[in-house]
């Protein structure tokens, strides 16, 4: 079996030198296109930017003839690695403490990266297929949102889940965000409070009524942000309450928003603050099975990276979930960047050349 380990660390290290937060990804999509054209392949950029606030697109670069699966690994990062400085130790790579170390998910970009590499280097004869690198996967999964993949395109591959190699993510649950405003009317807290009403005290009674923290085995519900009034001597006219709800059950889900919205029209009608329900959809859920193709094909691509498959689910999004909202069967695969979104991150080099592998085994004949 090839060995790039070499290769790919330097790799990882200096694509994780380049900035890229969420809609400032242009330099880490300069990389990759000149990368990617030195091999004489032909990278293009999509127009996913123009639904947002970014400066760049996808980045999508075809093997053959489009081919049925697309391997796809995000181009932002959570936070800054700006004069990021590595650390080696025991075969463990992180950064020196005062950044992250960027391995979510430059380690997946640095992974497919890799895999052209070795392709053209090696002439590897392989299946057709393409590659993608999304943009502003940490904030909104707009990239794969937006992302127009060939028509062909039937199953993705996600490299970008913090579990190990041998690990993927078969299931996701899905997430909206709501936003309850309040709407009350405004009197001087001294003189006559009696002549205002009052959308703090709403919103009291509201909290006290949703139903937050694990609603089931699949469901959960959280109120996380509580803002409202203007002085502490003024009856507060206006105050906003924002959660979200996260099932593996999209029925679950929807039951859990109606509930919602019917307790905000009761209670704002009973304090007379007219009481408004909006929400989001961040991400669909969704669940792949045993015998579903594109869970043959990456426990088959695990096996033969001599590792066990272990099939997980999780309540995190990721790109697979915008895949399969899009009719595209699709798994997260674990690349070992441990402790994401942390100073402590981390990924060990053995881990990276497994994931390099797996995806070697997925596009190789």
């Amino acid at each position: 079996m090839i060995t790039p380990t070499r290769e790919l660390v330097n790799l990882f290290l200096e694509v994780s030198k380049i900035e890229g937060l969420s809609g400032k990804e242009r330099a880490t999509a300069d990389f990759i296109r000149s990368f990617l054209t030195k091999l004489g392949l032909s990278p293009i950029e999509d127009n996913s930017y123009l639904k947002s606030d970014g400066n760049t697109g996808n980045i999508i670069c075809t093997f053959g003839a489009n081919g049925d699966r697309v391997l796809l690994a995000h181009m932002d990062t959570a936070l800054s690695t700006k004069g990021i400085t590595h650390v080696f130790t025991n075969g463990k790579i992180s950064s020196d403490g005062s950044t992250i170390l960027g391995a979510d998910n430059r380690a997946g970009v640095s992974i497919l990266l890799n895999l052209a590499e070795r392709i053209v280097a090696d002439s590897i004869p392989h299946r057709d297929f393409s590659i993608a690198f999304t943009i502003e996967e940490e904030t909104s999964l707009n990239g794969s949102k937006q992302i127009q993949l060939h028509s062909g395109t039937k199953m993705g591959f996600v490299f970008d889940s913090a579990y190990r190699p041998g690990t993927f993510v078969n299931g996701s649950c899905g997430a909206v965000t709501f936003t309850i405003t309040i709407q009350g009317k405004a009197a001087h807290a001294g003189l006559h409070p009696e002549k205002g009403k009052s959308t703090i005290h709403t919103a009291g009674e509201l909290i006290t009524k949703i139903p937050t923290g694990k609603i089931d085995e699949n469901t959960t519900c959280n109120i996380g942000i509580i803002s409202g009034g203007d002085a502490v001597n003024v009856v507060p006219d206006h105050t906003t309450l924002k959660g979200e709800i996260r099932s593996y059950d999209l029925k679950n889900i929807n039951a859990l928003l109606d509930r919602l919205t019917d307790i905000c029209t009761k209670v704002g009608r009973k304090h007379e603050t007219p009481v408004r329900v909006n929400y989001r959809w961040d991400f669909m859920p969704y669940i792949i099975h045993e015998n579903e193709q594109v869970y043959l094909e990456i426990t088959r691509a695990i096996r033969e990276a001599n590792l066990t498959p272990s099939a997980i689910k999780t309540c995190g999004g990721s790109d697979a979930n915008s895949l399969n909202e899009k009719g595209i069967k699709s798994v997260n695969i674990g690349i070992g960047a441990q402790n994401p979104h942390s100073t402590d991150e981390f990924i060990l080099v053995e881990d990276l050349e497994k994931s390099a592998n797996i995806a070697l085994n997925l596009v190789k004949k």
